[in-house]
């Protein structure tokens, strides 16, 4: 008959230990003595560049992964309520009310830090009698809510633009809001960036969404900087007709992030890691056949189901020694994955012999 087999308590999978730095080594001397040679300049481009591994160890440990995700939000929430601040002086001795329009997103865009932070500080939460996957799905809710804060970013895009058609406002010192659109497209890049840079690090569909929010508050810095220009040329209309383009652009953006989420919350996940997993599965010795492959994303960790067979006649040990070499080499494959669950299946005379109890209360959806 087969045996699910996960062990977690009697053959825990030390997910900090695990890392494996002398089979898979991270040269940290040199990664070091590189950033003091390359000066300021490197340091920099590494915090808003690609990391140079093919994973980073906080794609491996899932408290690093949580530390990083915080050390990201404190960063940008820090910098976009810079960026607001300045540009809420200039709206003082302005008077423009598009960008006292932008000022009002970019604080609100900082404040979406904050129920992400919330996020990522639950998932520390070890699970529990109640919450038995623990508490990683609050990242995914999270990254909903951004998605919402983005469409409704553009809807107040588009009513600025219908206000300043309906109403238009001189706009006094033109050159000191154009500087403060610039600001606040500068300061909303290095923010996107960012997150989306450790988004990406950490396998984090919600700060990968919060990163295109402030990348789509980047473009409407754009708009007034557009509308500024335009109003200098003797052409107040431009600033409200370059908003509903801006508006477009954040709808499009706010689509593919909700897109992404939707994934998440569906329990989506590309066909290609599925592939991966039978792939490393059916490469253990003793594994006749995989199937059944079940993946999911909780947060920013994955976990995954697997069937495979084996030989009937083996003994019940050998059985478990091969289902602990797949979920060994499930681990290494996948470095976000954080539970693996395998069913071991019995080879047999009669085909769906030792399943025969079950098969009638066997509720899963039949794979197409």
């Amino acid at each position: 008959m087969g045996n699910h087999l996960r062990h977690d308590q009697a053959h825990p999978h030390d997910e900090q230990a695990h890392v494996h730095s002398a089979a898979h080594p991270v040269d940290r001397e040199s990664d070091h003595a590189r950033e003091h040679a390359a000066g300021g300049v490197g340091r920099f481009a590494r915090l808003f560049g690609s990391h140079a591994h093919g994973h980073a160890p906080a794609a491996h440990d899932p408290a690093l992964s949580n530390e990083r995700g915080i050390w990201a939000l404190k960063v940008s929430l820090i910098g976009l309520l810079l960026t607001a601040l300045f540009q809420a002086g200039i709206v003082l001795i302005s008077g423009s009310v598009a960008l006292l329009a932008d000022t009002i997103h970019n604080f609100s865009d900082a404040l979406t830090a904050l129920p992400l932070w919330l996020a990522f500080g639950l998932a520390r939460r070890a699970r529990n009698r109640r919450y038995t996957y623990g508490y990683g799905r609050a990242e995914d809710l999270a990254g909903a809510l951004i998605v919402i804060m983005i469409f409704a970013s553009a809807l107040i895009v588009f009513y600025e633009s219908i206000v300043k058609i309906v109403d238009p406002q001189p706009i006094a010192n033109l050159g000191w809001v154009a500087a403060a659109s610039i600001v606040g497209f500068l300061g909303n890049e290095l923010v996107a960036l960012f997150r989306i840079r450790i988004g990406r690090e950490i396998s984090s569909a919600a700060l990968i969404a919060d990163g295109l929010h402030s990348r789509a508050d980047g473009f409407t810095s754009l708009g007034v900087l557009a509308g500024a220009i335009g109003v200098w040329l003797g052409f107040p209309f431009a600033d409200p007709l370059v908003g509903f383009a801006i508006g477009i652009a954040i709808v499009t953006i706010a689509w593919g992030a909700a897109r992404q989420m939707w994934y998440r919350l569906m329990d989506a996940t590309d066909p290609a890691v599925s592939d991966l997993i039978e792939k490393t599965a059916a490469a253990i010795s003793g594994v006749m056949d995989v199937h059944d492959v079940a993946v999911r994303w909780v947060g920013h960790r994955q976990r995954t189901e697997v069937h495979i067979l084996v030989d009937g006649q083996l003994p019940t040990v050998d059985s478990h020694r091969i289902a602990e070499e797949v979920r060994h080499a499930l681990f290494h494959a996948l470095p976000a994955l954080m539970d693996v669950t395998v069913h071991v299946d019995p080879g047999e005379r009669k085909p769906g012999e030792s399943h025969r109890l079950t098969e009638r209360h066997d509720r899963r959806t039949p794979q197409t």
